[in-house]
């Protein structure tokens, strides 16, 4: 049997509960933490009084309530002094961005990323941003921790991209020369760009509240970040959610992965376009005039466009079936297929996916729209603090 937790350890973790309810729901009242954590008034006290202490919260009277009686101290994440760095490496661009606890984003940056550029380029024209990011940050501001979120799979124990097919990489170490290139001393943590939405809609977007949810992103490629039982599944090494690369189509298209027939060769940047006669474009521009061709009666877009819909209809419908989740959310180019072709998904969805599992899912798109990968990294890299708030610095 394993030893009772000391008061220390304890302490240490109703600290993180708390400052994890104030970092995703923003300013509570002392009442209202008594209420959700189960703890009380004198502990809640304690434990605001340890946090502020620290720099991480604020205590203040809340605005008039109207209600008689002295009113509950409202405690606030400390969001412009307490921050770690985003960044979110995509195909066509590379975006950072300071993202204070709670969620908002301070500053950001975005920049042009030519196909083909490696991590340690990449890494240095972040860093650069950062550089200009940091001329305008508070004296006494704390940095936490570095996010990253990469289109690509991403080793877990070091955050080595293994493979990205979309753009270029193989045993790239985003991680290491990023580290190396800001010299800040905190740690950087990598993760997937669709896991890393995932993460953040669920914190505090469309998918707060929902325990089982599947986050279809897409870029060149296709990859999903899954929430089963509340908790993300990103598989033993880290490299889960690749459902891009289901065989859907046996000696199908050829795939950037070196195989054929994969989902993401008929839903993907490329499927669509060669189906629209557009092969020599590529971009999400070129994806976003294929949809509005679509919508001003253009017949070899619409063609296109319902075909993709069926496919990925289809596709989610298995994933339906194997993961019964209460909501599937499409992110990036997923969003603009799934808007443009809902009829055609909802249909192929209806006739494919098993009744029980139907029940009650929910199609959506992202809250946090675009910034849902910039925020889910920086949500990475809060999870160290939030683990134990009294390790800061």
């Amino acid at each position: 049997m394993r030893p009772a937790p000391s008061q220390e350890e304890v302490r240490r973790q109703n600290l993180g509960a708390l400052l994890r309810h104030v970092h995703v729901h923003g300013a509570t009242t002392r009442a209202e933490l008594t209420t959700t954590l189960g703890l009380n008034r004198s502990t809640i006290g304690a434990l605001t009084a340890d946090l502020a202490g620290v720099g991480l919260v604020s205590e203040g009277t809340p605005k008039e309530t109207g209600r008689a009686g002295r009113p509950s101290l409202v405690v606030r994440p400390e969001s412009t002094r307490v921050y770690a760095y985003a960044y979110s490496v995509e195909v066509d661009r590379l975006r950072a961005a300071r993202v204070g606890l709670g969620g908002a984003v301070l500053d950001r940056r975005e920049l042009d990323r030519p196909r083909g550029l490696l991590a340690a380029e990449a890494a240095l024209l972040l860093a650069g941003a950062v550089k200009e990011m940091q001329q305008v940050v508070p004296a006494d501001a704390i940095c936490v921790g570095t996010g990253v979120a990469v289109c690509g799979m991403v080793r877990r124990e070091d955050g080595l991209v293994r493979l990205g097919p979309t753009t270029g990489w193989v045993d790239e170490p985003i991680g290491a020369a990023l580290g190396a290139e800001l010299g800040l001393d905190v740690p950087v943590t990598v993760g997937n760009v669709a896991d890393a939405a995932a993460f953040a809609e669920h914190a505090r977007g469309v998918a707060a509240g929902c325990d089982n949810v599947i986050y279809l992103y897409g870029d060149v490629g296709v990859g999903a970040g899954i929430i089963a039982g509340g908790r993300r599944l990103t598989g033993h090494g880290g490299y889960g959610g690749e459902v891009g690369h289901m065989k859907v189509v046996r000696d199908g298209m050829p795939c950037e992965c070196g195989a054929r027939g994969c989902w993401e060769t008929e839903i993907g940047e490329h499927g669509l376009l060669r189906a629209a006669g557009r092969s020599d474009a590529r971009g999400r521009e070129a994806l976003l005039a294929v949809f509005d061709a679509a919508d001003r009666g253009d017949a070899r877009a619409q063609t296109a466009v319902r075909q993709a819909g069926d496919w990925l209809g289809f596709g989610v419908a298995n994933l339906v079936n194997v993961f019964n989740p209460e909501m599937v959310i499409f992110g990036g180019t997923m969003r603009d297929l799934y808007l443009a072709a809902a009829a055609q998904i909802r249909s192929r969805l209806n006739s494919n996916a098993l009744g029980a599992c139907l029940e009650h899912v929910r199609l959506r798109t992202p809250k946090l729209g675009e910034d849902a990968p910039l925020i889910g990294a920086a949500e990475l890299a809060f999870e160290r603090l939030l683990a134990d708030p009294l390790d800061v610095g």
